[in-house]
Parts: C-alpha cells; sequence; structure tokens
C-alpha cells in the first residue's frame, strides 16, 4: 500500500489542508482531504477493467466548505437533523443552530465538515482528529473525534469513527459520500439498483423530522428489500417521496446489533458493473437522492451537476434521537467511548 500526503490548498483562516492518496498495487486508490475528513475521490475498475472515481466532489479545496451537499465529508457533532434545534440531557436543555427550515442539520452551518481536521499517515491508515470545543455550535462538553481510514488490496475501504467526551453529550457520526458507479459526472443515477438490509423506514413531517414510529416498507415505494433502479418509484404519488421531492429516508437496518458489523446496502450500476456494498456497526442508513444538486461547485471533471446524479448512503443512528425515547441512544458520557464503523467494498 503506498500512501501519498501533499499540501492541497490553503484555508479561509490560513491553514494547510492536504490530500491523501492511498493506492494498493492494482493501481486502484482513494483521495481523502482533511476539510471535513472528506473521502474525495474512489477510483476503481469497471467490468472491463477501466479504472474510474466513482465519488461526487470538486476539484477546488475551498470549495468544500460550506457546501450545501457536504461532498464525502464527517458531519457533526450530530449527523441529520434535530427538530427545531433543541433537545434536553440529564435535565439541561440545548439550543442549537437553526440551518435547515425549522430544524438544525449536520451540526449546523459550522458543523465539524466545514472545519479543516487535524492529520496524519497512521501505518497503512489515515487518521484525522478534530476537536470540538465545550459549547461549539450549542453542544455540551469538549469533543475529540477521529475518522481512521484503510485501504485493501480487495478494493475495500474502512472507516472507524470514534469519539470522547470530558461531560455528557450527544454525538452522531457518518460519512456523507456520493456515489456515481459509472464514474463522477456521468449523468443520473436514477437507473442504478439499490437494495437496502431494511424492511422499516421512518416517516417524517414535512421538515423531514421522524414522527417516531417505524413503519414497514412493503407495498410502499420505499421497499428496496429486493434490488430495484433508484429511479423506479421516485416519482410516485406518495407523501414522504413528496416531501423532499424523491429520497431522504433513514431505513432501520434489519438485524442491527451495537458493536457488530451487519450488511446495510448495496448499490449497483449495469452500464460500468461496479458494484459496491456497505456493511456497518450503525443501526440505520439515510438514503439521500441528490434531489438538491444542481447549483453546487463544479466536479472534478468540471462537470455542473444536476439534481439525481449521485446518492448518498449514510449510515448512522437515527435522526432526531436525542428528541425521541425510543430511538437507539446516542448520549455519549464521561470515560465511555464512542465507537461505529462504515466498510464499503467495490467490485465489478
Amino acid at each position: 500500500m503506498e500512501i501519498i500526503k501533499e499540501l492541497w490548498g490553503k484555508a479561509p483562516d490560513g491553514k494547510d489542508i492536504f490530500r491523501y492518496t492511498l493506492k494498493n498495487t492494482s493501481g486502484a486508490y482513494v483521495q481523502l482531504g482533511s476539510v471535513g475528513a472528506a473521502i474525495v475521490s474512489i477510483v476503481v475498475p469497471d467490468k472491463d477493467g477501466n479504472l474510474g472515481d466513482v465519488v461526487f466532489g470538486y476539484p477546488n479545496p475551498l470549495d468544500y466548505f460550506g457546501d450545501g451537499p457536504c461532498a464525502g465529508k464527517v458531519p457533526g457533532r450530530f449527523a441529520n437533523r434535530i427538530a427545531k434545534g433543541r433537545f434536553s440531557l440529564d435535565g439541561q436543555e440545548y439550543t442549537l443552530p437553526i440551518n435547515n427550515g425549522p430544524n438544525h442539520l449536520h451540526g449546523g452551518p459550522e458543523g465539524f465538515q466545514n472545519h479543516v481536521w487535524d492529520s496524519r499517515i497512521e501505518g497503512n491508515a489515515v487518521e484525522f482528529m478534530y476537536y470540538a470545543e465545550d459549547g461549539e455550535a450549542g453542544y455540551p462538553g469538549n469533543l475529540k473525534a477521529v475518522a481512521h481510514y484503510e485501504w485493501s488490496e480487495e478494493n475495500e475501504l474502512k472507516l472507524i469513527l470514534t469519539a470522547e467526551t470530558d461531560a455528557p453529550t450527544i454525538v452522531n457520526l457518518t460519512n456523507h459520500v456520493y456515489f456515481n458507479l459509472d464514474g463522477e459526472g456521468s449523468g443520473s443515477v436514477l437507473d442504478h439498483k439499490l437494495e437496502l438490509n431494511a424492511s422499516q423506514y421512518l416517516p417524517t413531517d414535512e421538515t423531514q423530522i421522524p414522527l417516531g414510529k417505524p413503519e414497514d416498507v412493503a407495498g410502499t415505494p420505499m421497499d428496496f428489500v429486493e434490488a430495484k433502479p433508484i429511479g423506479q418509484d421516485i416519482q410516485a404519488d406518495f407523501t414522504a417521496l413528496k416531501i423532499g421531492k424523491g429520497y431522504d429516508h433513514c431505513f432501520l437496518i434489519d438485524g442491527a446489533m451495537p458493536g457488530q458489523l451487519t450488511p446495510a446496502a448495496e448499490l449497483w450500476a449495469a452500464k460500468s458493473g461496479r458494484k459496491v456494498e456497505i456493511l456497518t456497526t450503525q443501526p440505520a442508513v439515510q438514503v439521500y437522492t441528490g434531489n438538491w444538486l444542481k447549483g453546487c461547485p463544479n466536479g472534478k471533471t468540471g462537470h455542473a451537476f444536476e439534481d439525481y446524479e449521485a446518492v448518498a448512503i449514510e449510515c448512522q443512528h437515527t435522526p432526531d434521537a436525542p428528541n425521541q425515547p425510543d430511538f437507539p441512544t446516542t448520549v455519549l458520557r464521561p470515560g465511555e467511548v464512542y465507537e461505529e464503523a462504515i466498510i464499503w467494498v467495490f467490485t465489478a
């Protein structure tokens, strides 16, 4: 495994931005950036052996700051939405910045994804670390978050997310990578086939906050238990799909157990023959079909994106968990270690 570190640019505050390339002996490689501990590129072979970049992203590192799609980055302190930017913990109420309708999304406008993380090569891995101070974006406790990436000879990308705190807090970390398995900038992903290990999803209100009770996907457009094209039912007359102009929903992973890797999803593109299988220790997966990509920065090929040209499959805890007592807890206390894993396995 070859790992190359290079200076990629400078942040507005003058901090150095680094890019890392992890290349295996077959020539397949991953690029990571220190803005938001981002997955910048994943270059893997298609069915004919031709290498191509399957990740949505930008050539200019400065475009990763404040981008609407949160391309390839690790949002925090809490990924996804918290209703009205409020939650209570141990009898204390906390208020967070509102940045998504009436709600708090991905840690707010100054979330982890919009900061340069410290970074280093650690053996055959690359590690990024972000230290969030007590009160940052309204969250309690000083929190140290680490994103540890490994790339294998078998074209498997492994991410281990850990966090520790010095006071009770909440934490929900994921990676917001988007895929187009036919290649970045190659058009719509609505013909990609998606399969989810999820027989239930979380219906939401019109602001995309879960209503609290899961519903079965069977007999609805939310059913991906058997693989089907992403676009097959995306225009269906179904309230959930109208709210977000497509899929932007949390699915509960069948058989998920804390600390155990469980298959979450498979995504396959017939044109290129590429497939990615996703496994995780997380209890849920948010599927977002790139419903609002138009107008974001141009891609690495200079391509101006349209909606639905990439899909994010984000392994995480459930949205608004701090306000929903029936959801798995996202509370982290001093002395505990938050640890979750996501593995992407690429084949063709």
